[in-house]
């Protein structure tokens, strides 16, 4: 009798767990779903529980670690992990809630699978030169051609070039690019190692680590970059750190499966 009980409560909890169950897998792949039409170039698809790249090389997707602290995450985090967060598309109406930080959490061996590593000199092969804002500051940039890269950052280029000097100056000098080096709080490969990442103006930036230091308990957000500027580069695949709670406002990099598509026009 016991046993008959034991097993009719299994059955029940199983009926329970199985629509979270169901999903959660759904969820899992259709993260992988989007990654895959994110970078055509590069993957040429995905199954269940891995991702392959157009080279053959095929990664382990890793599983959804929801409830992982932020530290964690900066290191450990697998690929399905890097859409924990979403990246909002809209203006910021407040400052980012404490640790949102959609974007930050980066898979190394899929980003390094993507645009190869730099300790070991296999992403300057890939880097081409952009003229950033040839009318108003006319200097090169060094970015990857992967993913098409340099092409978005031309057009991101093109659109700031149109907008008022007032907006515009915000954009120049460019800070960073391409640079071989780890994020200074985490130790992880930044996306400037890439070739994937440029930093704006310093003297209209923001970044919370010279501002309030390595072991601040509380972040006062500081944003002046533009709404006009964001929008173009997020237009072309780039997100911006200024969406973060650990703010970066400066910076800006090439994570198109990051964004959702922009609202529909409404019809005349």
């Amino acid at each position: 009798m016991r046993r008959r009980k034991a097993e009719s409560v299994r059955s029940r909890q199983a009926l329970i767990l199985l629509p979270l169950l169901v999903a959660t897998s759904a969820r899992a792949n259709d993260v992988l779903d989007s990654l895959v039409a994110a970078y055509p170039a590069t993957l040429a698809g995905h199954d269940v529980g891995s991702v392959t790249f157009r080279n053959g090389v095929r990664l382990d997707a890793g599983a959804l670690h929801e409830k992982a602290p932020l530290e964690w995450l900066l290191s450990h985090a697998s690929i399905r992990d890097q859409f924990l967060l979403s990246y909002p598309r809209s203006a910021l109406t407040s400052p980012p809630a404490d640790n949102f930080d959609p974007g930050r959490y980066r898979n190394r061996a899929f980003f390094n699978a993507m645009y190869g590593n730099c300790g070991k000199g296999e992403v300057e092969d890939h880097l081409v030169s952009v003229v950033w804002l040839p009318q108003s500051w006319g200097k090169a940039v060094r970015v990857t051609r992967v993913n098409g890269v340099a092409m978005q950052l031309r057009a991101v280029s093109d659109e700031i070039e149109k907008l008022p000097l007032a907006i515009r100056r915000a954009a120049w000098p460019i800070e960073g690019d391409y640079d071989c080096r780890n994020v200074a709080d985490d130790g992880q490969p930044s996306m400037h190692a890439y070739g994937a990442a440029v930093d704006l103006n310093l003297h209209w930036s923001g970044y919370w680590l010279w501002d309030e230091g390595q072991n601040a308990r509380v972040i006062r957000y500081r944003n002046r970059m533009p709404q006009d500027i964001v929008d173009a580069f997020e237009r072309h695949g780039f997100i911006w750190g200024g969406k973060w709670y650990h703010y970066d406002t400066m910076h800006f990099e090439y994570r198109p499966e990051l964004l959702p598509l922009a609202p529909a026009p409404p019809l005349r």
